[in-house]
């Protein structure tokens, strides 16, 4: 069934209200289960049975027990700030959980999660008016404290929080221009949103898959890999067709000739890289130019960078491609996806799915 038929299929207000559900919601590295319940409670309609392993990523099951095995994924878990170091006047110190980036933590309003429920602080900076403008730098994380306004450690730890909180920016999902997905963690929760709608128009278009297709939902993908290194040696899939994010290098500061030419509203991004099978993307490739899917490309130097790696080399060797949403500003607040890119990658996801036979032998030499 063509993409263009089935566009209507792409966002009902039940995946909508999820979308903004599970964007809004906290779920930092290592701790992504309140995240993980909100997606398997969304995708269990779409699918026949479910795992989660020990650290928490999540996998629904369509067609289990099928001798051919295919898995969709991306990675559930956002980058955060552990609390470091309470002082004695109140102030927290803090250090990166994940690719935290300090340049624009100053101001930025944060939720330090404690067992007592959410605790609303600020990162502080001091003002305009007492720093030296002539020996400017740029903020190091040791320089970063969050403000709860308390007035003493003890203070701090009675509302809860202690070393090993973890704190994530407050800010949430809303629309630009009527174009545009604006917020924090669209790396790469957009991605889990992306597989369980894939999952939903298998289900409402009634397909009957010749194989077993994990969907699965990974943690820990931000500190290098880690919830697809231990769930690809348990699933021990045949394909692995994964989805993260990508550069918009449109934007001011990018530099085109290094980190090349792609675009928010241009499609997905097929990448080209050794943890890419060439077979697997020729594939991907035929059916979007076949389906008039657009997309772009994207060559890497040595690893992609994303879960598409431990699929790729965690086993015996996977069968892998990675299917690239375009965003612009990664790992800030703001970080920014078109919506026409959105459902491209869904499209291409399903025509991919619905056109596979459960016996392909990807191997270049046979």
């Amino acid at each position: 069934m063509s993409s263009e038929l089935n566009n209507k299929n792409i966002m009902s207000d039940k995946s909508t209200e999820f979308l903004y559900n599970y964007l809004n919601n906290a779920s930092p590295t290592g701790f992504e289960s309140s995240g993980q319940q909100i997606w398997l409670d969304y995708l269990k309609p779409y699918i026949d049975d479910y795992l989660v392993d020990t650290y928490g990523t999540a996998v629904g099951i369509i067609n289990p027990d099928q001798p051919y095995k295919v898995v969709i994924e991306a990675h559930s878990d956002e980058i955060s700030w552990f609390v470091n170091y309470i002082s004695e006047d109140g102030y927290i110190y803090v250090i990166r959980n994940g690719g935290s980036d300090a340049l624009i933590a100053p101001s930025m309003r944060v939720n330090l999660h404690t067992k007592k429920g959410t605790v609303k602080g600020v990162f502080g900076w001091p003002a305009i008016h007492v720093r030296d403008l002539a020996k400017e730098a740029a903020p190091k994380v040791a320089d970063l404290t969050i403000d709860v306004g308390a007035s003493s450690k003890k203070e701090v730890e009675e509302m809860g929080i202690h070393v090993g909180t973890v704190a994530t920016f407050s800010d949430g999902l809303f629309e630009m221009n009527n174009r545009y997905y604006v917020g924090r963690a669209l790396d790469n929760r957009m991605g889990g949103f992306m597989i369980a709608e894939v999952a939903r128009r298998l289900k409402e278009n009634n397909v009957q898959l010749p194989f077993t297709l994990y969907i699965v939902n990974a943690v820990q993908e931000e500190i290098g890999l880690r919830g697809a290194e231990m769930i690809v040696r348990r699933l021990k899939p045949d394909l692995a067709i994964c989805t993260d994010v990508t550069h918009d290098t449109q934007s001011p500061m990018y530099k085109k000739k290094e980190q090349g030419d792609m675009k928010c509203g241009g499609g997905p991004v097929l990448c080209y890289g050794p943890a890419v099978q060439n077979n697997v993307l020729d594939m991907l490739i035929g059916v979007a130019e076949d389906k008039k899917i657009p997309f772009q490309r994207q060559a890497v130097s040595r690893s992609t960078g994303t879960d598409t790696d431990a699929f790729a080399y965690a086993t015996e060797g996977v069968a892998s491609a990675l299917i690239s949403l375009p965003l612009k500003y990664m790992h800030t607040t703001v970080e920014t996806v078109h919506k026409d890119d959105v459902q491209n990658v869904i499209n291409l996801m399903y025509e991919v799915l619905v056109q596979l036979k459960g016996n392909e032998d990807f191997r270049y030499i046979k």
